[in-house]
């Protein structure tokens, strides 16, 4: 037991003195920096821009190289009809299209692609904010255990005191040796639960660096988070209820597609270059040409109206999620702040019977020096201290995770 004690005072020592104490905004930060999935929403909206660069190429003057070589023979006679093929071609053209009245359907596309980066940012930022609580929730787990570990080692460190007081008084008969063994087991027990706690701690603490992409199997204290309520914004202004008026954005831009899809496509082509059968004076064909393509949808099995009624259904289908998701938020907020009462009630509670607690236990304090204590009573009113104190602690701990929890609806778009 005593190379117990020796071994929880130097991890406490070594914490104290050689590890810098950090804070909650340190890792919300790292796990920012180090997460690979905000990384790959930011990559994601800079392959979108090249998307709508090549679009709008796309939409203009196409220009290509095209050569076309053919052989057909006829031999003793045998070989495909000389008037369909001329015996063979080659041609060595370049060719120049251009769609003259594709601008609303490029503009279709290119809202589309807007629409489509709003719907990856406002993602990103539901996947920050989920980071966010995630860290939050381990950093405050993780302090629950660091303020519980600080407490029990001053009680520890008060007990010690207390035995070595104890153990002289027993030497001169003031106190029982069974006295002082019940004091002993009580200090001992104490001592055992510093080091189950402090234990608890560094998984807890392991975890917040996980979580936080850091590398680093040390372990330091961390400062109070300390929370603050933020304001709420109204739930049409959050990032949660922006995604269904984007999913809707997106419906109506496939919706107005569907139309443009079935507009006359007017297309103006033109080639020039060397195109010939080789039959005639070959190097005198060389030329250009140009024309004209319409093409009018006139009857497709009413496929048109098949993608709109589509389209209808999954907009119904978002509808639904919009208002269940309505519903069940405000139902959320309201539990949240009703926890969160309960929890500053006990804490209020507790704080009263702690003050109690505290001063019987330094009064038995006093009496114990003079011998006029029953070592029990000391016992009982040191427990009673730890057990209120353990209250507070739990209770504090709770309503931290319960404003992180409000805290998490409070993105706004």
């Amino acid at each position: 037991m005593k190379q117990t004690n020796i071994f929880i005072l130097l991890l406490f020592f070594s914490v104290q003195v050689f590890a810098q104490e950090r804070n909650l905004s340190y890792y919300l930060e790292q796990g920012k920096q180090n997460s690979p999935l905000l990384k790959d929403y930011q990559n994601q909206l800079l392959a979108a821009k090249i998307d709508s660069q090549r679009l709008r190429a796309a939409y203009g003057t196409q220009v290509n190289g095209v050569s076309n070589n053919t052989y057909a023979p006829l031999i003793h006679g045998i070989g495909y009809d000389n008037a369909i093929t001329n015996g063979g071609q080659v041609s060595a053209l370049v060719t120049a299209t251009k769609e003259l009245n594709g601008r609303k359907w490029l503009g279709n596309q290119l809202q589309g692609i807007h629409i489509q980066n709003q719907g990856t940012a406002n993602t990103a930022k539901i996947s920050e904010q989920e980071l966010k609580k995630n860290i939050s929730a381990q950093y405050i787990t993780a302090y629950g255990d660091w303020a519980q570990y600080s407490f029990n080692t001053e009680v520890l460190s008060l007990l010690k005191e207390e035995e070595m007081i104890l153990k002289k008084l027993t030497q001169t008969g003031t106190y029982k040796q069974v006295d002082y063994l019940t004091f002993l087991v009580t200090m001992q027990r104490q001592e055992l639960l510093a080091g189950q706690i402090l234990a608890q701690y560094q998984l807890d603490f392991a975890q917040l660096n996980y979580l936080s992409g850091i590398a680093d199997t040390s372990f330091s204290p961390i400062a109070d988070p300390a929370p603050v309520m933020e304001h709420l914004p109204s739930l049409e202004n959050t990032v949660f209820y922006q995604q269904f008026q984007i999913d809707s954005l997106q419906l109506k831009n496939t919706d107005a597609g569907i139309n443009l899809a079935y507009r006359p496509k007017i297309n103006l082509y033109t080639d020039g270059g060397f195109n010939s059968t080789l039959a005639v004076d070959p190097y005198k064909n060389w030329g250009i040409s140009a024309g004209l393509s319409l093409v009018i949808p006139i009857y497709d099995g009413r496929q048109r109206k098949m993608q709109h009624d589509e389209v209808a259904i999954s907009e119904d289908t978002r509808k639904n999620y919009q208002d269940f998701f309505s519903r069940q938020y405000h139902q959320q907020i309201r539990q949240l702040l009703q926890q969160l009462q309960s929890a500053q009630q006990l804490i209020e509670r507790a704080g009263k019977q702690l003050t109690y607690a505290e001063g019987l236990m330094q009064a038995n304090k006093q009496l114990l020096v003079k011998g006029d204590v029953r070592i029990a009573d000391y016992v009982i009113a040191i427990n009673n201290y730890l057990d209120a104190k353990n209250i507070i602690t739990q209770n504090i701990i709770n309503k931290y995770q319960l404003i992180n929890q409000v805290n998490y609806w409070n993105s706004v778009n």
